[in-house]
């Protein structure tokens, strides 16, 4: 039997585990309130969130007896399909007759694919008739990665010890931290000042990557090229894993899916670009707009200054930043798709110098297919890299052990 991963994975912990913000409740989550609101997404829950990259193919026509999420491009599909996974900590093969096998039938229509049918009905409906169609309900508004959402509060979590979990947009701090430009200017000497950033115009890096689950560890090359141009490979077992972007168009590549390499669209392709622009963080100030800083937080026992910024298609990204050294510790950024926000988390460690810039030899990559962990044993600085390299990937398949 062949393994075949799918848009989710299985009982995966929460992207914002870790984090203890500033406003505390006694249990797990905390929903957004109606006055954050005011940055949601105003677009209706089953339409697609921006015109599709050119050439993009859509949902209904790669993937069979689709009724609900037709005309979204495969990447939104995907990750909506990922939001389904979270919040209900299921994987392909609960919905899917034969998912994870080698004879999958996609078209099927088992009990739980006709009732998810129907709880997309249902949540589009509640937010058309009680929010204007604004995506303010979603699968997790109600489950938080349980198949019955609860219907009664569990005493343990009133009254024990307080698990919070920030929402998707920050409210504004009234006072008490520095402005946004205080904090980026901070970061950037910290990096080792603009001039030193300025003189690093490339990089291809060596190390590994351990995925989520898996007990092996593989390696690893990025290759980066300023202003926007990155290549991410992780030689996995049964192929490579690839996310590239060359400036303008981002792909993904993941071995044994249903959609082997796909475009990213839209926000999605907004959060490449972003990821992109990231390794080589000079110009941060221009990689978003709408900044603002909202209330210091603490992420994984360090003291954060926290700030977010909006983009083109809907993305969001919030950026926690070292109240000490000034360096950056996470990034999560979010894109619009057909049944809520689709988040990405990058964890930032281990800083070291590399031609007088600080980078970091360590990070993971969460999203809702998976997360790497990366371990970087070289970084060489401004190097000649083949253009090629942040194109389209070829999958490159392996025997399985």
């Amino acid at each position: 039997m062949e393994r075949v991963r799918g848009a989710g994975v299985y009982s995966a912990p929460s992207a914002n585990q870790g984090i203890q913000m500033t406003f505390f409740v006694r249990r797990p989550s905390i929903v957004m309130t109606a006055g954050f609101l005011v940055w949601a997404t105003t677009v209706a829950l089953v339409a697609g969130q921006a015109p599709a990259t050119a050439g993009a193919q859509m949902s209904d026509q790669v993937f069979k007896n689709v009724q609900i999420l037709k005309g979204i491009p495969v990447d939104e599909f995907m990750g909506t399909m990922g939001l389904f996974s979270a919040a209900l900590t299921v994987c392909c093969g609960d919905c899917h007759t034969g998912a994870g096998t080698s004879n999958p039938k996609w078209e099927d229509d088992p009990p739980r694919k006709r009732t998810a049918r129907r709880m997309m009905q249902m949540v589009a409906a509640i937010n058309r008739d009680n929010f204007n169609g604004r995506q303010v309900v979603t699968c997790w508004t109600c489950h938080r990665g349980s198949q019955r959402p609860m219907a009664t509060p569990p005493l343990d979590r009133l009254y024990g010890e307080p698990t919070i979990e920030p929402p998707d947009i920050i409210p504004p701090a009234t006072s008490g931290e520095p402005t946004v430009d205080q904090i980026f200017d901070k970061y950037i000497q910290a990096l080792g000042g603009p001039a030193r950033l300025a003189g690093l115009t490339s990089y291809a890096a060596k190390g590994t990557a351990m995925p989520f689950g898996d007990p092996d560890v593989y390696p690893a090359e990025i290759y980066a090229k300023a202003p926007s141009q990155l290549a991410t490979t992780v030689h996995q077992q049964e192929g490579d894993m690839v996310r590239t972007f060359d400036s303008r168009q981002g792909y993904f590549l993941l071995p044994l899916t249903v959609v082997e390499v796909y475009p990213w669209t839209a926000g999605a392709n907004e959060g490449a670009k972003l990821d992109a622009e990231m390794a080589f963080p000079g110009q941060i100030k221009q990689f978003l707009t709408n900044w603002r800083v909202g209330f210091s937080s603490t992420v994984n026992d360090k003291d954060v200054r926290v700030v977010q910024g909006t983009g083109p298609s809907g993305l969001v990204g919030t950026f926690y930043f070292d109240k000490d050294s000034g360096l950056l510790v996470r990034m999560v950024r979010y894109t619009n798709s057909a049944m809520g926000r689709v988040p990405t988390q990058i964890d930032y460690s281990d800083y070291r110098d590399v031609a007088g810039v600080k980078m970091p030899y360590k990070w993971s990559y969460a999203w809702l297919s998976g997360r790497e962990e990366f371990s970087l044993t070289e970084i060489q600085p401004n190097v000649a890299i083949d253009a090629a390299k942040f194109a389209k990937p070829v999958p490159v398949s392996r025997a399985i052990r």
